[in-house]
């Protein structure tokens, strides 16, 4: 042992002193920080951020694409091998066993399909198809009304059966086509905070197609913000911003994703009622809820549905919603009391 080692061993350093060199020497604790990660999936692209001491960003990164690969695989209709193509393509009608996640789906789906009268149905497929809004691509001219209701034939939420002891699915007609488009996204979304929270993560925004969910609050104690587009295909600015925490989001419009022939506008939207794109005022509609799929699911009803039919049913479900609709030159808000308080002043 040196002499050096020896006389350091013997200084007995008093403990305020200690705490002052560590202090002095950066032993700090770490900061909490937003982390983020995106990417691509289901034909759109995705976010998430969080908020972390740690930094674990590609070990995030690496599990969110695993489950986001998973149900794209289950649920797409793009994707001719999907399980979801894959059952659209069989011609049988004898109970068939699903994947839990895509059991899940159907099951939410049936339910909100019959709670808002079949507003919302996702046997809709072959119709949006026939207008151009699905897989098989774009339409320049509108199909004839035989047309419709040729395809109206195979439509109705009622030809799906499910089978819950079993997790099976029965479909009443063989060529039922199930379309996934506008609940998937916010399942998915629903599915990647369960990821984060599995890891220990319960602050977080996660997005997918502008479907969102948020838990906890940014460093600062301060909420998320979000922002609401004004539906006007013309340019892209913000109609509102609510600070959110704890709440899933999903907003539906029909100003993006549109056809024209004419000068007279089909929306993507297609009342299952009538076989045809809504014809109506409402331009975009934001849900809040529980759950992403849930907020989805509601957004596409209320789309159909209208201004006056919506805001009704919202009321009488008290769902907090912001309706907004066309009114002369610009737009008209018409929003249930519960969302007025996640309005940013």
């Amino acid at each position: 042992m040196s002499k050096l080692f020896k006389q350091l061993k013997l200084v007995k350093w008093p403990a305020a002193m200690l705490l002052a060199i560590f202090v002095i020497t950066g032993c700090q604790q770490a900061k909490d920080e937003v982390r983020s990660i995106h990417g691509l999936t289901m034909g759109t692209s995705y976010s998430v951020k969080w908020v972390s001491r740690d930094e674990g960003t590609q070990k995030v990164h690496a599990s969110v694409e695993a489950v986001l690969k998973d149900i794209n695989q289950s649920m797409s209709t793009y994707i001719k091998t999907s399980e979801l193509s894959q059952l659209n393509q069989s011609a049988s009608t004898d109970w068939m066993p699903l994947s839990a996640a895509l059991y899940d789906v159907l099951r939410l789906s049936t339910a909100i399909s019959e709670q808002t009268g079949g507003a919302f149905d996702v046997t809709v497929g072959p119709l949006v198809n026939l207008w151009g809004f699905g897989p098989d691509g774009r339409v320049v001219k509108a199909p004839s009304e035989s047309q419709i209701e040729t395809q109206r034939a195979r439509v109705g939420y009622q030809k799906v059966g499910l089978n819950p002891g079993q997790q099976q699915v029965k479909k009443a007609v063989a060529d039922l086509y199930i379309d996934l488009s506008a609940v998937a996204k916010g399942y998915a979304v629903d599915r990647v905070a369960s990821l984060l929270e599995e890891q220990g993560i319960t602050r977080y925004l996660v997005e997918v197609g502008g479907e969102l969910r948020a838990k906890g609050l940014k460093p600062g104690g301060k909420d998320w913000r979000i922002a609401i587009e004004t539906p006007d295909a013309s340019t892209r600015s913000v109609q509102r911003i609510i600070n959110v925490q704890d709440i899933a989001i999903a907003t539906s419009g029909d100003y993006r994703n549109y056809f024209e022939e004419n000068g007279v506008r089909f929306s993507h939207t297609i009342d299952p009622a009538t076989g045809a794109p809504i014809n109506h005022s409402l331009a975009s509609v934001t849900v809040l809820a529980s759950t992403c799929a849930e907020a989805d699911a509601l957004a596409t009803a209320f789309m159909v549905m209208g201004t006056e039919r919506g805001y009704e049913y919202a009321m009488q479900h008290r769902i907090n919603a912001l309706f907004i609709r066309k009114s002369g030159d610009g737009f008209e808000e018409v929003i249930t009391p519960g969302f007025k308080k996640y309005l940013a002043k």
